[in-house]
């Protein structure tokens, strides 16, 4: 006679829970990449987790000079200089009329693939109470060693709204005269900045070094070019640019040119004219080379002739003007109308959508001593992409 021993319920229970966790387990390391890494609340909504804050410190500025263009390059600069001395960058918001955070206009992922970094907005979310408070704050200018003059962080107008905007008033401050302009191509400066402020502001009494302005300079240095193709736009306002490529160029060839042609640019060239750097000019002279006029404000026949000869050469169908006021469309339109070629000015409200329409061009002539030239060209170059200038031979 066989004997049947029967399983009693509480260890069918057991094997069911052990089952049960066996297969979760396998559940979890099949598709963990696609778990949420957030910890959750009692009402299991994922809670964003507090970035660890950085022991050697962080360096803060206000991008307070010019429009885009001037700002972007100020940008780069302060990239070169985090990196140099190894503090994480706090990215600070561009400034039009209202603080834009960057993350409105380019991805910050790629930014902090180049170096450590945070928004200007993060920071201020999670340490502008505990580990920056309000009366701990401190604002740093550079002033020569003589000088007379305060370090005035919030004087003026952006510097005053910008900090505002963050709620941020300086509570002392700290004059300095040592160079905070790196390159990352020279490893031998950038170790030597490092000791500098090392030792002059260690991260212990220093832990957030604000600078009233970039620490950078106008014009970039040329060696910190390459830092831009960790320039990403961000993919929301990217879709809407190329929405109008569709719209304007259906898919076939175009040339896309900046004009400066403003009463302030007239002005401009009049300095610029026997300079050997001026503004954003070391792109296309980049071993001290004289300014000259064709190059800073070229007459309406070099620029037809110019843009009709990118024309033929890419056999493109389309030519898209990006211009601060003349865009000599008419001149333009006489003299490609009979290669078939259209003409498009869209004069947007927005100048981030000419950059990354002339930023997708299948070639591009813009004028070298713009530093909103110099974006396109740098994102250009990033991309292998061909570009030419005003005033020099296609």
């Amino acid at each position: 006679m066989s004997l049947v021993v029967p399983i009693r319920q509480e260890e069918g229970v057991v094997r069911w829970i052990f089952t049960m966790v066996i297969c979760l387990s396998l559940l979890l390391m099949s598709c963990g990449d696609t778990i949420d890494s957030g910890a959750s609340d009692e009402n299991g909504t994922t809670v964003e987790e507090k970035p660890e804050w950085d022991t050697s410190g962080y360096i803060m500025f206000c991008p307070c000079m010019g429009r885009f263009g001037n700002q972007a390059e100020h940008y780069i600069g302060a990239m070169a200089f985090a990196k140099a001395i190894d503090r994480t960058l706090v990215l600070p918001p561009f400034r039009t009329y209202k603080n834009v955070p960057i993350s409105d206009w380019f991805q910050v992922k790629p930014l902090q693939d180049f170096h450590k970094s945070i928004t200007m907005e993060d920071f201020m979310k999670y340490f502008g109470e505990d580990k920056w408070p309000p009366g701990k704050r401190k604002g740093y200018c550079w002033l020569p060693s003589n000088s007379e003059a305060k370090c005035e962080m919030k004087n003026g107008n952006p510097f005053g709204p910008f900090w505002n905007g963050f709620n941020i008033d300086f509570d002392d401050y700290v004059r300095f005269d040592m160079s905070n302009q790196a390159d990352i191509t020279n490893k031998e400066r950038m170790g030597w900045m490092k000791q500098q402020w090392d030792e002059k502001f260690p991260a212990s009494e220093h832990p957030v070094i604000a600078f009233r302005g970039a620490p950078a300079s106008f014009p970039m240095v040329p060696g910190n070019r390459q830092i831009h193709k960790y320039f990403k736009w961000n993919p929301s306002l990217f879709a809407e640019a190329e929405d109008e490529i569709a719209r304007l160029f259906h898919g076939e060839k175009f040339v896309g040119i900046h004009l400066r042609t403003g009463k302030d640019w007239v002005s401009s060239c009049t300095h610029a004219v026997g300079s050997r750097s001026f503004m954003a000019s070391t792109q296309c002279l980049p071993h001290g080379e004289l300014v000259y006029q064709e190059m800073c404000y070229p007459t309406a026949e070099a620029i037809v002739e110019l843009t009709t000869e990118a024309v033929k050469k890419y056999e493109a169908q389309h030519l898209y003007i990006a211009t601060d006021q003349l865009s000599y469309s008419n001149e333009l339109s006489q003299a490609l109308k009979p290669l078939g070629v259209k003409v498009h000015h869209l004069d947007p409200h927005l100048p981030q959508m000419d950059l990354m329409i002339l930023g997708q061009a299948d070639f591009f002539i813009g004028n070298c001593v713009s530093s909103f030239t110099s974006f396109v060209k740098r994102e250009r170059d990033a991309n292998g992409k061909p570009s030419g200038f005003w005033g020099f031979p296609l």
